[in-house]
């Protein structure tokens, strides 16, 4: 009976804070300018690095190879300005997630 009182005391848990990645300070600089951008840049594209907009565009490829030419391979968030959320893209790879992974 005594085995079925007993507490056991666990380690605690790894609370570990990371700090946030480049794309996702550029992400979260985005939707905080998206109020002001909804009057500034309506129905088009915007990339955003160091948490500035770089340029605005209606062709999202080109506005990302405009880009990317300028900077060089970084990391930048482009993201549309609109009512609606963005389609979500879909890449076409397909991942067969029960074959065994490789030691």
């Amino acid at each position: 009976m005594n085995d079925q009182l007993a507490t056991k005391t666990l380690p605690a848990p790894d609370v570990t804070v990371r700090a946030p990645t480049k794309w996702e300070t550029e992400s979260q600089a985005f939707h905080q300018m998206l109020p002001h951008l909804m009057i500034s840049a309506p129905g088009k594209y915007v990339a955003v690095h160091d948490q500035k907009v770089l340029d605005s565009d209606i062709d999202e490829m080109a506005l990302i190879m405009r880009v990317l030419s300028k900077l060089g391979n970084v990391d930048i968030h482009v993201g549309f300005v609109g009512e609606l959320p963005e389609p979500t893209m879909r890449s076409g790879v397909i991942r067969d997630l029960t074959a065994p992974v490789a030691p």
